[in-house]
């Protein structure tokens, strides 16, 4: 049976830390064969995990018997890592041990130079950091989690939970998979990356800008363009193009584009329109239209985000 172990550290994200123990360490004696999973830990509790829990673990300091590792998160800070833990996990990495790392737990896959040239994935609040820190490493934005070969990177805090079935059911099937993903209440596979989760919030203080991105924010159930854009901010097409670059860093039709998507998610979370009531609100031509952006964007289709998002609410 799998021997799994579950890094703890002072400072140790709790959700993160919960999701490897629901799915890895909590017994479940319908399955045959499943994960023995023990604590492991190279500093000395107690110690405070984020929110101020203390925790007291009588936790292994060895990954010797152990065939995958799971780090739940790690600061997205240069924080030092411990030299044993470090040579530690280097030597599980060596001779082959599978590694699966949480939400922020990539940054010590990173640190320790395991993956370079690798992909890899983190929450997306933190991938600008990420991408700065380490650019030798292969970043993937639009994804739940990664894998390649025995290094698994999760995004996001609930994508933990995405990157644990899918673990469970590389090992043990998808009917097992499913079964697990049951009990949790949740859906066995999520569709999509975390491009529906991310939120894109319109840049403040962008100067002489600023009153045509709230008109054409108020306005965008009109078929705008960018000379439309323009001619509000009372610029030259030629000018105005300059501004806007220099002011947010992306091109005015991309922008307005984006306005489009961030209304159309507020509006099937909160309305029951059609495909082509929602295109008219949002300013589309059509609902073909609509739905081709709203893939690209989102990566999922309207209908599928509504479906997902009615749901949680």
């Amino acid at each position: 049976m799998p021997k799994v172990a579950i890094l703890v550290f002072e400072q140790v994200a709790m959700f993160e830390l919960a999701c490897a123990t629901e799915l890895f360490s909590l017994p479940r004696p319908e399955f045959e064969n499943w994960y023995q999973t023990k604590f492991v830990s190279f500093e000395r509790a107690p110690f405070a995990t984020v929110g101020g829990l203390q925790l007291f673990i009588g936790a292994d300091d060895s990954l010797a018997e152990f065939d995958t590792l799971i780090i739940p998160s790690w600061s997205t800070q240069e924080k030092r890592v411990k030299l044993n833990m470090a040579q530690s996990i280097a030597d599980f990495a060596e001779r082959g041990g599978r590694i699966i790392s949480f939400c922020s737990g990539a940054f010590l896959l990173a640190q320790l130079g395991l993956l370079q040239g690798q992909p890899a994935t983190t929450h997306w609040r933190y991938a600008e950091v990420f991408k700065r820190r380490f650019p030798n490493v292969d970043y993937l934005e639009d994804v739940l989690y990664t894998q390649s070969d025995n290094i698994f990177c999760s995004a996001g805090s609930a994508s933990a939970l995405d990157l644990g079935l899918e673990i469970i059911r590389q090992d043990f099937g998808y009917q097992v998979a499913n079964q697990v993903a049951r009990r949790l209440v949740i859906s066995p596979q999520r569709q999509g990356g975390q491009a529906q989760y991310v939120d894109t919030p319109v840049q403040k203080h962008v100067g002489a800008l600023s009153k045509t991105l709230d008109w054409a924010i108020l306005n965008l159930d009109r078929t705008l363009n960018v000379d439309d854009l323009a001619n509000q901010a009372n610029m030259s097409r030629r000018t105005f193009d300059r501004h806007f670059k220099k002011s947010l860093a992306t091109s005015p039709k991309a922008w307005l584009n984006q306005q489009r998507i961030n209304l159309a998610k507020r509006l099937l979370e909160t309305e029951n329109l059609s495909i082509d009531q929602l295109a008219a609100k949002v300013g589309y031509d059509n609902g073909i239209t609509l739905r081709f952006n709203f893939n690209k964007h989102v990566g999922i289709s309207p209908s599928q985000y509504r479906e997902q998002f009615t749901v949680c609410r």
